[in-house]
């Protein structure tokens, strides 16, 4: 049985922007993290594409993921994900076959179906392209092939990219992509930072599905992790009014922008909300170490994951360098 202090531990970051503040002090926030993170022992650091979201600074992923490596050097720096549908697999194969050229052995490319936006942005996203998730399977293909040897009788390249063997990752939050990238033989990241209703069947119909490949012998699970780690307990659930926020004003359709916590939030949420909320939340690490370490325990028996990934959305910069801290305390025990 797996342990608490056999896990990988790794840090996926939204590149939230604060109310009153920039995206550029979003930005310079992300490498700070990262530089920190890396410095704590995390395994490595993801961004995630969204688009029209005045909250999220991280939409030109493969931009981003060049200043964080750049600014590191030993963390591995990925994508948690690019959604493929918006994009031609020849021109991701050539930002990331660009990145790994340039930090190899440190970049990851993990994949996922949503548009990662509304569907009016998908739109202008992609304009002529169909960019249907029902693609996805073929356009998986199309990449990995891109990213790997190169064939004599193949006619387009990726340059830079042929021959890098980017690792690929496939991302989810339904079953989709759990049984595509057991069949594939290829790690999954299950999103149970935002979707935990359907995590422990997504990881059973993964290993269910897998099939040995180049890549991977066994099945390789990650999960998505909420996290809020103060040194007590009362100060992290004051700190978790913030992120209460932020889901709030998502599932209202508002700006999501940071908002400063809150010594309560009656008044701000009916009833139904924040048992949505709650829902959304279900798996999220809100606490003093010892309470995160007991319910970190109890996750890795339940699921055996190879790994988790934590996104802490703090408003203040510190808090969010401390939550990550405690955390690192905890996972190597």
């Amino acid at each position: 049985m797996k342990q608490l202090s056999d896990t990988k531990f790794s840090t996926l970051d939204l590149v939230p922007v604060r109310e009153n503040g920039s995206p550029a002090q979003s930005l310079r926030n992300s490498l700070d993290l990262a530089q920190h993170v890396e410095k704590w022992g995390y395994n490595r650091f993801w961004v995630a594409e969204h688009h029209n979201m005045d909250g999220i600074a991280s939409s030109a992923t493969s931009v981003l993921l060049g200043y964080l490596a750049g600014g590191t050097s030993t963390i591995r720096v990925g994508s948690g994900g690019v959604m493929l549908p918006n994009h031609a697999p020849l021109v991701i194969a050539e930002q990331f076959g660009t990145l790994e050229s340039l930090y190899p052995g440190r970049i990851d490319l993990g994949l996922g179906r949503a548009p990662g936006s509304d569907q009016m942005t998908a739109r202008a996203l992609r304009r002529e392209r169909s960019g249907s998730a029902d693609d996805f399977p073929e356009d998986v293909a199309e990449l990995v092939r891109y990213l790997g040897p190169r064939t004599p009788d193949q006619r387009i390249i990726a340059m830079p990219g042929t021959g890098t063997n980017v690792p690929v990752w496939l991302l989810g939050s339904s079953l989709f992509s759990a049984q595509l990238a057991g069949e594939r033989g290829l790690p999954y990241a299950f999103a149970s930072h935002f979707a935990p209703r359907y995590m422990h069947e997504a990881i059973r119909v993964y290993r269910n599905h897998f099939k040995p490949s180049a890549v991977l012998d066994k099945p390789y699970v990650m999960l998505g992790v909420p996290l809020v780690a103060a040194d007590t307990d009362e100060q992290a659930d004051y700190l978790a009014t913030s992120v209460y926020q932020r889901i709030l004003a998502l599932m209202r359709g508002q700006s999501l922008v940071q908002r400063p916590p809150v010594k309560t939030m009656d008044g701000l949420w009916l009833p139904h909300e924040k048992e949505a909320v709650g829902d959304f939340l279900g798996l999220a690490m809100i606490g003093s170490p010892a309470k995160i370490r007991g319910k970190l325990e109890v996750l890795i028996e339940q699921t055996q994951a190879d790994e988790l990934i934590f996104t802490s959305d703090l408003y203040e910069h510190a808090d969010r360098l401390h939550s990550y801290e405690l955390l690192a305390q905890v996972m190597k025990g």
